[in-house]
């Protein structure tokens, strides 16, 4: 019998359908290289479960301590210790809670032992959270060099889940939705090989990309990429060299050249407007890169059906 291979990446949207279905059960933890939108899935659960029912609350592990948590309070009167948590947990309004360990596994050691508990026993030390509570937790795959580990006992209690990274397409239907700025799109659209993984195989030769082995601190990521609108959107205030510059130290030298190339070629477009004023004799530019940017123009622009009749 032949060996059959599953792909058990995962989307964005089926992890934050786990988390949701099962999160309150048993831990979901994400992972994924950086910048591929996994801290954006508790607005996501926030979106669709709604804030009447459920706290959507955010920790951000690496940046925290025990007196951030939890601490043990001397009562002189008993001469014992109360246990006093956080008011980041909200645990005096009944409510249930959906909690969102952000980059668990860059923890220190310590209070991954206090978010253990709190993972497996629904408990920030002995406060139990209400029940039907939410909790998960997101890191970075172990092989991309940033400091992300988890004990061994921990990981066997766990769901460990691997995000896939966006490809082109599916990033581009997020971006349109969430207005990235238009000549990014378009310049994602063209250049697909900028969303590939250093773990689709051999990327070496691919100067976009996030790689553990490498230097660079800039990458082109889906994060990266949202970051670099407002420089796009600025690029008549502050001027094309200037514009190259911040792109650089937002999504990596080798596309900030591409991106700023490609954005040169505006000066080619014709209008949507002007397209639908003469649909049937203006001349549709020969360069198929400006067809595309024209295209992310009337996907923003036109609203009825007639209007992309006519443009088509």
């Amino acid at each position: 019998m032949s060996k059959i291979n599953f792909n058990l990446n995962v989307s964005i949207d089926d992890c934050a359908n786990i988390i949701k279905t099962i999160g309150n059960e048993i831990t979901p933890i994400i992972v994924s290289e950086p910048g591929c939108g996994k801290s954006s899935i508790l607005k996501m659960l926030e979106a669709d479960l709604g804030t009447d029912e459920y706290d959507f609350i955010y920790v951000d592990c690496p940046v925290k301590d025990m007196m951030d948590v939890a601490a043990s309070i001397p009562n002189h009167t008993t001469k014992t210790l109360e246990y006093y948590v956080s008011s980041l947990f909200k645990l005096g309004n009944g409510k249930k809670k959906v909690i969102m360990l952000d980059e668990f596994m860059k923890s220190p050691k310590l209070l991954q032992i206090i978010f253990t508990r709190l993972m497996l026993e629904r408990s920030v030390g002995d406060e139990p959270l209400p029940e039907g509570s939410i909790v998960f937790g997101t890191s970075n795959n172990a092989s991309d060099g940033v400091g992300d580990s988890m004990l061994a006992h921990v990981g066997n209690r766990v769901c460990v889940l691997h995000m896939s990274k966006p490809n082109a397409e599916r990033w581009n239907v997020w971006a349109t939705k969430h207005k990235i700025a238009r000549p990014i799109r378009a310049w994602v659209a063209m250049t697909p090989k900028a969303m590939r993984s250093y773990l689709d195989g051999d990327e070496s030769d691919n100067p976009y990309i996030f790689k553990p082995t490498s230097t660079n601190k800039s990458f082109v990521s889906p994060r990266s990429l949202a970051k670099a609108s407002p420089i796009v959107n600025a690029k008549d205030v502050i001027g094309e060299h200037a514009m190259m510059a911040a792109l650089a130290g937002t999504i990596g030298e080798a596309a900030a050249k591409s991106m700023s190339a490609f954005i040169a070629l505006e000066g080619k477009l014709i209008s949507t407007a002007d397209v639908l004023k003469s649909a049937s004799t203006i001349k549709v530019p020969d360069d198929i890169s400006a067809q595309i940017m024209m295209m992310f123009e009337a996907v923003d622009v036109l609203e009825v059906q007639y209007d992309l009749n006519k443009y088509m």
